[in-house]
Order: structure tokens, then sequence, then C-alpha cells
């Protein structure tokens, strides 16, 4: 530490420093010291210092010290003249191998910050500072500063850090006060959402080492076919129908699966997603499924974020022949591949109608959902970046450390309004579901009618509020626009108007 003299009060003081010039001195060389290194800030230095002048290492121009009575100033303090740190002697290099030197090395630095208080009866306290093995201190021993070294990260500790940090933030979009009600944690795998969050080609898409569980050579080509109608490879045969066909081809490849894309083991988490799917709630729903969709295994979302590329490409192509005489080709591709995305073991009677409002969201929003989370990758890497870093600790003022990552949660609400607004919210949106069903104009009066009465057998209160009468049951099917008859045009020959008339 560089003394000068100073000028304070028309005094001159020799052989002192200011506490601002002995913050930057310190902090500037704590940053390069290895065992604290370039993340020790400004407010840990002082800290220290305050440390320092609390044992006399200094005190300040007038002689007081035993406070912790240092800031950020330009007030003068010296080295104390009976300082209780030992100097450091003079070791000459030391010969033989290099595990001895290493050796010797470690103890000076576990023994660099430590002070002993020893008190005995008729005699003022005493304080010292030596270099001792911390495990030969007697019981009143205090450290002044604890340096907890950051200890190797393993692969499993990494995998257990993402899947605590996802199922956080999942928990906290969903606004539940537990995960188990809709996700058994025996099916999270961890491996899973390492996997896909950092196997990405640059169009997000994962990447799979192992290709056995890939999609076939053929399915791939014809789905690369349909998505890029008509521009598809020249050698391929040319006839009528033949997208029918391509078409046919890769539904039933994905009906060939032993289970659909998002698994049997999350559909209660995906069917309890269907609560958020409303415009006011878009941009839940959306980071919702981008969560959900990391537990799956790669191969299956693999296989869900193509499928979802082709299918919108197809709806949103203009030259693409109608696969289908009767409906449209966005009708055909939420119909023909709901059952292919979400399914249960057990068949449900609304399964298919929340499987079709599922596919036709992804289908909106599968850029979005289906990439990668930056946000998740940031909070991710802050977390590893503080378990590796080396943290300073201060007896007697709380801790001065690395700080946690912060994550902010919903206000805790009691679980009457809970189950109210669970109620609420679920009601209206299985509501909304009924009111697109009365609308769908694409689906023929037969459907319409089985639909509705799975839909009344499953929720009969809710569709006896929007059919209180069998009568306005059956205006919904009775009410047709009526067509006015052409107007007839007459061939008479008009009358000619002499000058009598």
């Amino acid at each position: 530490m560089p003394l000068r003299k100073h000028r304070q009060h028309f005094r001159v003081y020799g052989n002192c420093f200011t506490a601002i010039a002995a913050v930057d001195w310190l902090h500037e060389l704590l940053r390069y010291n290895s065992n604290f290194g370039p993340d020790v800030t400004r407010q840990q230095t002082i800290q220290l210092l305050k440390k320092f002048l609390k044992n006399h290492v200094i005190e300040d121009v007038k002689g007081r010290w035993g406070s912790e009575d240092l800031e950020d100033n330009s007030h003068l303090y010296r080295f104390a003249s009976t300082s209780p740190l030992k100097p450091i002697p003079y070791r000459p290099p030391v010969s033989g191998p290099a595990s001895v030197k290493k050796s010797f090395s470690m103890k000076e630095k576990e023994g660099f910050f430590k002070c002993r208080t020893s008190k005995k009866p008729g005699k003022e306290t005493t304080v010292s500072i030596e270099n001792v093995d911390p495990s030969k201190q007697d019981m009143e021993t205090e450290p002044v500063i604890e340096v907890v070294q950051a200890r190797a990260l393993t692969e499993e500790d990494i995998q257990d850090v993402w899947r605590g940090i996802t199922l956080t933030h999942l928990q906290k979009t969903l606004g539940l006060t537990a995960l188990e009600d809709v996700l058994d944690p025996r099916h999270i795998n961890s491996q899973n959402i390492v996997y896909n969050m950092t196997n990405v080609n640059k169009h997000g898409v994962v990447t799979l080492e192992d290709k056995t569980d890939d999609l076939p050579h053929w399915v791939l080509s014809a789905m690369k076919c349909l998505a890029n109608w008509p521009k598809y490879d020249s050698n391929q045969p040319s006839y009528p129908g033949f997208e029918r066909d391509v078409f046919k081809t890769v539904s039933d490849y994905f009906y060939s699966l032993p289970q659909p894309l998002l698994t049997f083991e999350y559909y209660e988490l995906f069917v309890n997603i269907l609560g958020l799917l409303q415009p006011q709630l878009e941009r839940v729903a959306i980071e919702a499924l981008q969560l959900c969709t990391l537990l799956l295994p790669p191969a299956s979302r693999r296989k869900l974020q193509l499928l979802m590329r082709m299918i919108s490409r197809m709806s949103q192509n203009v030259d693409m022949p109608r696969l289908h005489d009767a409906i449209g080709t966005r009708t055909l591709m939420v119909h023909t591949f709901s059952r292919c995305v979400l399914g249960c073991e057990e068949e449900v009677d609304l399964d298919e109608l929340l499987a079709t409002r599922l596919v036709s969201f992804l289908m909106d929003h599968h850029q979005e959902i289906l990439q990668v989370p930056v946000y998740l990758q940031n909070a991710v890497r802050d977390h590893l970046v503080y378990l590796r870093k080396v943290q300073i600790t201060y007896p007697g003022s709380g801790g001065v450390e690395a700080p946690m990552p912060i994550y902010s949660f919903c206000r805790q609400i009691s679980t009457e309004e809970f189950e109210e607004q669970k109620l609420s919210v679920s009601q209206a949106a299985i509501a909304d579901l009924l009111e697109s069903l009365v609308k769908d104009k694409n689906m023929s009066v037969k459907d319409k009618k089985k639909k509705l009465k799975q839909f009344q057998r499953q929720y009969t209160d809710i569709y006896a509020r929007r059919f209180p009468t069998t009568a306005s049951e059956a205006q919904l099917f009775e009410d047709k626009p009526k067509i006015k008859p052409p107007m007839l045009i007459s061939m008479k020959k008009p009358k000619a108007f002499g000058i009598r008339n």
C-alpha cells in the first residue's frame, strides 16, 4: 500500500493513506488474487478494510480503532504501530518435488486471513492473527474471513439445475401451488431437458445423435415434398392425385407410432394448459407450452417440430391442390394429425375436441413454442456461474457473498381463491370451446350434432346455460339463410303508347 503525506484540517500527516486509495488498491489486489478472482466487489473490499480497522491492523491518523467505522471517503488512515499482523518472512526458493511446493503454498492460503481471540482472567483481550492450520485452532477461534472455495460441478449437478429451474418457471407460469397435481415427478427426465436445449441446429430443430428413433428417410422426403409444394424433386413421379398419395403416406406413418408425440405421460399436463388458450392469456399459453415441450424425449420433440412446420406451410400454401373434396386444407390438417399429437391411454369422449384445439394453436404459434427459450438459458447460466464462484463470508455482518439469482413469483393466494379462479377460468374456456363448436361452418350437421351430444354428456351445466330449452337447441339447425327467389324477367311485349293514350 503506497504511503505519503496528506494535509487535513490545516495539519500534515505523514506515512498515511485515504480510505478511497485503500479501497482502490486492495480491490485491485483481490481481483487478481487466485483465492478471490475478478468477481470481488468494491463493497466486499470495504468490509475487509472494516475488519482490519476493528482488529487494529490499521487505525485512523488520530489513533482510533476497534470499530468498523470506515467508509469509501477521503478520511485518513495509517498502519498501526503495534499491528497484530506478523511480517511475512522471506523464504528462499524451495527445491524439491512440485507436490511439496504446492502443499506449502496451500497452507499459506488457508491461514492467510485467520484470526484468534483469547481471554485470560485479569488481563485485557488480545487479538492475534497467525498463519496456523485451522484444524489445530482451539474452540475459541473465530475467523474474520471465511473463503468458501468453489467445487467442481458434476454432470448430475448441472442436470439438476436445469430440472429445478425449468420446473420452477413452469409452476410459476401455470399458477399452481404444486406440479404434482398435473405431473408425475417420476416421468421427468433431466437429460431430455438438457438435450432439447443444447442439441439444436440453426433453425432450432433438435438434432439426434442416435438415428434409430429419427424419421425414416422416405417419410422425411415426403414431408419436404408437401412443405415445399410445388417445388419438389423433379425425379419424383408426377401424376394426378400424386400429392394425395404422399399425404396419405405421411399420415399413415404418424398413426403407426406407438404413442402420440406429446406422450401419454404428459397428457394431463397439456390438457391443463387448455384453460389458457384464450386471447388475453395467449402469451402465458405460449410460454407454458414452450416449457412443457422441453420435457419430451428428443425424438418426439423433433418429430413434433417437423410435423408442425409441414402442416403450417401446407395450410398457408395457395398453390397446394385440394387434398379433400369436402373440407379445406387447414381443417384437414387439424383433424388428421390431432390424434397423432395428443391422446390418452383411455379413450375420452372429448379427447378429439381437446386435441384439435391444441393442434390448431400449435400450428399458429409453432415457431415461438418450439424454439429454445433464451430466458431459461440465461437463468441456468447465471445459476451455474453462482455455484462455481468463490464465496466470501464475514461473520457478524450477515455474510457478503456472490448474489443468488432471484426469481419472482406471483402473489400467493388462499386455497379458496385458487379453487374459485380455477373453476371460473376452466368453465370460461370450456364455454368458448362450445361456442367455437356451434359456429364452425365447415362441420357437417351430422358431425355437429354428434359433437354436441358428447359435450352435453360431459358438461351438462355449461350446455344447459347455452341451450336452456330444446327449442333453442333446435333453432341452431333450423336457422338457415333464406335465399330470395331469382327475379323473373318478363318477356311480355311492352304496351305501345299512342296519341290517344
